[in-house]
């Protein structure tokens, strides 16, 4: 799946999925010299054009005519860039040079950018100028100077990385031959993280998993349910507003008499059956009538 995410939150603003090698591409006003990846690029970043936004890409979309096109359209980008990409010269990037140096070429309004560290780094840009920043080396005292497009590279490129990592650990996608499930099951978890991005912006607190938790509950519990628990923010206490009234477990023709685990006693760990339950919550959930009742009722754990 090919994304577009704001740099700062990870939020997803466009994607589009991997058809396969063979499948066709053609946005809309798309200059022809581009190639797939150049087209891929374009598609995610239309409607963004002509609005002055910075994009960094890696290598595997980094090209001169994607850059020029972008810069038509008063859209920026910065990006690592191969040794052997079509249009850079080859001698300038043959010529050893000593550990910390930087060399740039300029084009235009393109900036081709190498710089020694253990290997040899290039960048492409028409972002930044050929200025330099000092940064510290991890573990020392010492600093030492970087290329601009370099530190930015660093700063703005982890938004797609940032919403991978974030949902990793409640990934729900498993293995099946039917592609499109997994497909759909990836779509609802990143449109629920963008919906906590855009709770936070607005003001909201708690983590991403107080906010996934309340929409779950909210999704599965039913309208009248609902009607009688109604949540305090994200991951606020739950406040009953109706009278709730603990009933017998009715017997289900076995002999004896008919129990159900306490739902609070179990959440603590504690193995534990009642006789009663709560009538008017629509799931009629097991609870002693002492303490489990009410904690039942006033708290969002459960």
């Amino acid at each position: 799946m090919y994304k577009i995410c704001e740099s700062a939150s990870g939020y997803t603003y466009k994607f589009r999925v991997y058809e396969g090698r063979d499948s066709r591409i053609e946005p809309p006003e798309c200059p022809p010299t581009l190639g797939v990846s150049g087209k891929l690029v374009w598609d995610l970043m239309y409607p963004l054009l002509d609005k002055g936004y910075h994009l960094y890409v890696d290598n595997f979309y980094t090209s001169i005519p994607l850059y020029q096109a972008l810069y038509a359209r008063s859209t920026f980008a910065c990006g690592t860039v191969r040794k052997n990409q079509r249009g850079l010269p080859a001698h300038p990037l043959q010529v050893p040079i000593p550990r910390g140096e930087t060399r740039a070429l300029t084009c235009g309004n393109l900036l081709l950018v190498r710089y020694k560290d253990k290997r040899d780094v290039l960048m492409l840009t028409t972002i930044h100028g050929n200025g330099t920043t000092p940064v510290s080396v991890r573990g020392t005292t010492a600093t030492v100077l970087k290329p601009d497009c370099i530190v930015d590279y660093n700063r703005y490129m982890g938004g797609v990385d940032l919403s991978d990592q974030v949902l990793q650990p409640y990934n729900a996608m498993r293995k099946t031959r039917a592609w499109y499930k997994k497909v759909a099951v990836n779509m609802v978890q990143v449109a629920m993280y963008n919906a906590f991005v855009l709770c936070r912006s607005a003001g909201s607190t708690g983590t991403f998993l107080q906010f996934y938790e309340a929409v779950l509950k909210d999704l599965i519990f039913s309208d009248r349910e609902r009607a009688g628990r109604s949540t305090s923010g994200i991951g606020g206490a739950r406040v009953v507003p109706g009278q709730h009234f603990p009933g017998v477990v009715p017997h289900t023709g076995k002999k004896g008499r008919t129990q159900k685990r306490c739902r609070v006693c179990h959440k603590r760990g504690i193995r534990k059956d009642t006789t009663t339950q709560c009538d008017t919550c629509p799931d009629h959930p097991g609870l002693c009538v002492i303490n489990c009742f009410r904690e039942y009722h006033t708290s969002m754990e459960y």
